[in-house]
């Protein structure tokens, strides 16, 4: 008599992301992956949480947060590369861009200051720096015990910074001596160092600088009085004949060329952070209708607060499809400055409409910091301007496409 075996059933995982990701984009993550996302998922809604509003309120970050959040082990987990069985998907940025999307869409700030260590001053070592430098600061990136942030915006410059950019870079003997300001730095009271970009003197080129927070000549000052991402500290950096040594140069940097292939990479990051943003306000405005009562009836029965809520998960949905794409793409290897330029403007730009639509069918309770939804609601207005404007990026894709820079010269 013959026997016969049967697999044990596997249950699919539980989707993290149902109810915003709409056309299942999630499937795209392998099983650890999404093991990884769901402890970042449990973290951020037992421990992050609790905390926002408050901290939100007063402007001040929950750094009780960051030591747990730096624990997780997210930037490069040994589950997904270095242990036996190491599993991750094709598009291997799916994962980082879903890691992003979940800090989002519990909060702005949270995703900012995580990517700036993970995104920003990563990329900063990974473009900028000379393979030896790599060696040495990279594993140090990566597990946190380098801190780093992007100082690239000026009090008189951002959109042209390309050719505004006045700090200034002097070399003398095995040194450089750095003057100038820096502002709307996000982290900088708690970096070890300091990726400033500098025009050297001697050559009118762009150069990049690991510059020691406590140096002398270094001061850092709190901007106050923000009503957007009121929780991410910002600094006003000032350089006063700051001295670095040529071995704290990031070496690959020696034009704002340069620089702008780091920008090209890292917008795809400000993409997620809009859509993860967007996805957090849909959520909180679908569970505030579901519960709230209004003549007699939950408000989420009513046809224009369905018709809004259809129009916040189209936004969503669009934007996620946009970032997966361009995601899928950049891990082909292919970068264009337009590519990662439309989809910072598109999805900031649905960002926007997203979060307006859930303040209003929130109602006078969209104005508070209870249903979370005014927190989304004020912190995309950041993230609607930082790593290019609207109108720049939209000029940078116009140029792809005509062939003619609109740019003011």
């Amino acid at each position: 008599m013959e026997t016969t075996t049967t697999e044990p059933t596997v249950s699919a995982p539980v989707r993290l992301f149902k109810v915003a990701d709409f056309y299942d984009a999630e499937s795209l993550l392998t099983d650890s992956e999404r093991r990884v996302l769901g402890r970042l998922r449990t973290f951020l809604d037992e421990q992050a949480h609790p905390l926002l509003a408050d901290h939100w309120e007063r402007g001040d970050f929950p750094t009780e947060l960051a030591q747990p959040l730096i624990d997780l082990d997210l930037m490069e987990p040994a589950e997904l590369t270095g242990a036996a069985g190491a599993e991750h998907s094709p598009a291997r940025g799916i994962y980082q861009g879903f890691r992003i999307f979940e800090l989002a869409r519990t909060d702005a700030s949270l995703a900012t200051w995580y990517t700036s260590q993970a995104g920003l001053f990563r990329t900063a070592i990974r473009v900028g720096a000379s393979e030896a430098q790599q060696r040495e600061w990279m594993p140090k990136v990566i597990d946190f015990s380098l801190k780093g942030v992007f100082s690239l915006t000026e009090p008189e410059s951002g959109s042209d910074i390309a050719g505004g950019l006045s700090t200034t870079a002097r070399r003398e003997g095995d040194d450089w001596i750095l003057d100038g300001a820096k502002r709307w730095i996000g982290g900088a009271s708690t970096a070890d160092v300091l990726a400033v970009f500098a025009r050297d003197v001697a050559d009118g080129q762009v150069k990049a600088f690991l510059v020691d927070r406590t140096a002398a000549g270094v001061t850092l000052e709190k901007i106050h009085g923000k009503t957007s991402l009121r929780m991410m500290q910002n600094a006003h950096i000032t350089l006063d004949g700051v001295r670095v040594p040529e071995a704290m140069r990031l070496h690959n940097v020696n034009s704002f060329r340069d620089v702008a292939a780091m920008l090209r990479a890292m917008r795809s990051d400000v993409a997620w952070i809009a859509t993860g943003l967007q996805a957090g306000a849909f959520e909180a405005a679908l569970a505030y209708v579901k519960e709230r009562k209004q003549f007699g009836r939950s408000l989420g029965s009513f046809q224009l607060v369905q018709e809004k809520l259809a129009r916040m998960l189209g936004n969503v949905t669009a934007s996620l499809s946009l970032v997966v794409r361009l995601t899928e793409q950049q891990a082909k290897g292919i970068y264009r400055d337009q590519d990662s330029a439309l989809a910072k403007m598109q999805t900031s730009l649905l960002m926007r409409e997203t979060v307006a639509l859930a303040r209003e069918v929130v109602g006078g309770n969209g104005i508070t910091l209870d249903t979370d939804v005014a927190r989304f609601h004020a912190d995309a207005e950041a993230v609607y301007s930082y790593e290019g404007t609207h109108e720049i990026n939209a000029l940078i894709v116009g140029r792809a496409l005509t062939g003619e820079s609109a740019f003011t010269r």
